[in-house]
């Protein structure tokens, strides 16, 4: 695991400026540090060593060091292709994965190698005789990849901070995203808040030669639901082929730890760790008991027979670390538990360079609550949509009463109620907390192009296929990358594997969600492993007192400090800002994933507009 940074173009630096942009980065490679540079082109690299851990140094070089290679991730079915690679005549020097992305882009070219490979990951080869590079991030969009291009100027990275080193980028907020911001709490699709600065988005590869930047899709996500199946059945497929990707994971030369919540996802990675490593896991604690997940993971823990350690988190240090957390994360992400995250990786790296998580199994199995949806609607739904339509007419005008949001959300389809996991500000209300209008699209117009490709999946495996595409991507796996490598740890994710996804895409809906549960074929797998009470627990995504820690004095006179800022008054209509704060305070109504929002944005644009990326002017601030 590592960072890398480059860049390309008519201009020559020596190797001082490629080296600045590692010193960026340096956390996510605290063990060495290197460079290439030749001509207009610079490659960097910091290392977290993992395998090989005395050869596997970058930039890495082919025979007849013609191929230069950065690389950040890991390749969980390495050994197989480089034994490929060797009886078709290819000459290893290291024992480290990275080395058969070299000979495998030889023997194959981009689109043969990418076909092969399993894993996590984002990577550059350049070819010094025809001047070209080429890079691929993996099929989820587990390891980060950005560049920015303009004016001959090529640069990219595992992180955007490593950008602001180069004498070329010029810094400049893309303010029309902050729309999309205020709905998503990120922003989804290819573009940053950073001008011409883009992701390399998911199952994607790049091609840059004279100055030209060619980007192509080489792997998406496609469901081929086989109706078939039963929870029993499919539980028999996953219980294989999770064990086997659990194996995958933990190859390594280092000790290996886990995560682990109250939840059955990261129950589930425990209980295969557990005899196979000597196992330690880690859990995220609080003071304010009542919203800690420690005493249920304390359970499993025991009756595992494993290590659990609780790292508690207090409202003055999340409060505190607010601003350097949205430095570490690159792009703004109002995502209340990428704090946490961070604690808990905090805590897990002063033992361990490598840790197994369960993000994505909610994506892959059908997990989320908003999933039942389909369900509880399904009854009045088959009412004629005309009737259902005139009816949400006539109640959306009243007052509150129960059912009201039932009837509204009954007259619409899946593609006009569901935009994915974060909906944070509704589209019709989002302007006028906003300063300026911006020219931006309407929400569902985002989701629609995700819709338009899979009309004939059941309504359960579109909402699926959407947070594959946005929630999955710009959220849970971002916050997993940054705060993880923040702390120079490797996370890696069991359930986000290729293998495992040709199984879950096969999934129908009845083995994924009823009217009193999800994930059910995996919670089936799950009763056979472990106790039924921590197979079936409830998912909480997190919990924190958040919404308790801003109506306390101290922290709420600290958000409405910087809601009554001169940077606040840029963006925001400071008093409906300031009304939202007000109203949380007093209890009226709880608005605190809206308040955080924009006191995120505050936090990031005060990192990298006012402070500059400057780490030390960062923890400075923090400081104060």
């Amino acid at each position: 695991m590592c960072g890398f940074a480059g860049y390309a173009g008519m201009k020559e630096y020596d190797a001082s400026v490629i080296r600045k942009m590692t010193d960026k980065i340096r956390h996510r490679g605290p063990d060495s540090q290197d460079a290439f540079v030749e001509g207009g082109v610079g490659l960097g690299f910091v290392r977290l060593s993992i395998i090989d851990l005395e050869g596997g140094s970058q930039p890495m070089f082919n025979e007849d060091k013609n191929l230069v290679l950065i690389f950040n991730g890991e390749l969980y079915n390495y050994q197989g292709i480089r034994e490929e690679l060797i009886q078709a005549g290819h000459v290893f020097t290291t024992h480290t994965d990275s080395e058969i992305l070299l000979h495998g882009y030889e023997e194959w070219g981009k689109e043969g190698l990418l076909k092969k490979l399993r894993g996590m990951f984002a990577f550059v080869i350049f070819d010094r005789k025809k001047k070209t590079l080429f890079g691929a991030r993996d099929h989820f969009g587990i390891k980060p990849f950005y560049y920015y291009h303009k004016d001959g100027t090529f640069l990219f990275g595992s992180e955007i901070k490593s950008f602001l080193a180069h004498p070329d980028f010029q810094k400049e907020l893309f303010e029309e995203k902050l729309p999309d911001f205020m709905t998503f709490g990120c922003i989804p699709g290819e573009e940053t808040f950073f001008r011409n600065v883009y992701k390399l988005l998911p199952g994607h590869y790049f091609t840059c030669e004279n100055d030209k930047v060619n980007v192509k899709m080489y792997w998406e996500p496609t469901f081929d639901i086989n109706e078939n199946q039963t929870i029993e059945s499919v539980a028999d497929k996953l219980d294989g082929v999770l064990e086997d990707s659990v194996n995958k994971h933990i190859i390594a030369d280092v000790p290996v730890c886990s995560f682990l919540s109250s939840g059955v996802d990261s129950s589930y990675v425990a209980y295969e760790l557990k005899d196979k490593v000597d196992l330690t896991t880690f859990t995220i604690d609080f003071v304010e008991q009542k919203y800690s997940e420690a005493p249920h993971a304390k359970e499993l823990a025991d009756e595992l027979g494993i290590r659990n350690i609780g790292r508690k988190v207090s409202a003055e240090e999340y409060f505190h670390d607010a601003e350097k957390i949205q430095y570490y994360m690159d792009e703004p992400l109002a995502n209340p538990s990428a704090n946490l995250l961070y604690y808990i990786s905090n805590r897990c790296s002063q033992d361990f360079k490598v840790a197994l998580s369960g993000e994505g199994a909610d994506e892959m199995f059908g997990g989320y609550n908003i999933y039942h949806e389909n369900i509880s609607l399904g009854g009045y739904q088959k009412l004629p949509k005309w009737f259902r339509k005139a009816v949400a007419k006539v109640v959306t005008p009243l007052p509150k009463f129960k059912g009201k949001g039932f009837l509204i959300r009954g007259s619409k389809d899946v593609e006009e109620r569901y935009i994915g996991n974060s909906n944070v500000f509704k589209y019709e209300e989002r302007d006028a907390f906003l300063k300026k209008k911006y020219k931006s699209r309407n929400p569902l117009d985002i989701a629609k192009e995700f819709y338009d490709k899979v009309p004939d999946l059941d309504d359960v495996s579109k909402m699926q296929y959407l947070d594959f595409n946005m929630w999955l991507r710009q959220e849970i796996l971002l916050k997993a990358d940054k705060m993880s490598m923040a702390n120079s740890l490797e996370l890696r994710v069991p359930f986000m594997d290729i293998e495992v996804f040709k199984t879950a895409r096969t999934i129908p809906a009845k083995c994924k969600v009823n009217d009193s549960n999800t994930k059910l074929a995996f919670r089936a797998l799950a009763d056979r492993k472990f106790s039924k009470k921590s197979a079936e627990r409830k998912k909480l995504m997190f919990p924190s007192p958040l919404p308790n820690w801003m109506r306390e004095d101290q922290y709420y006179k600290m958000i409405k400090k910087e809601f009554k800022s001169e940077t606040a008054g840029k963006f925001f209509n400071r008093k409906k800002i300031l009304q939202l704060l007000e109203e949380h305070k007093e209890g009226k109504v709880t608005h605190s994933i809206q308040i955080w929002v924009v006191y995120t944005f505050l936090m990031w644009y005060k990192a990298y507009f006012i402070n500059n990326g400057d780490l030390d002017k960062i923890e400075a601030d923090c400081a104060h």
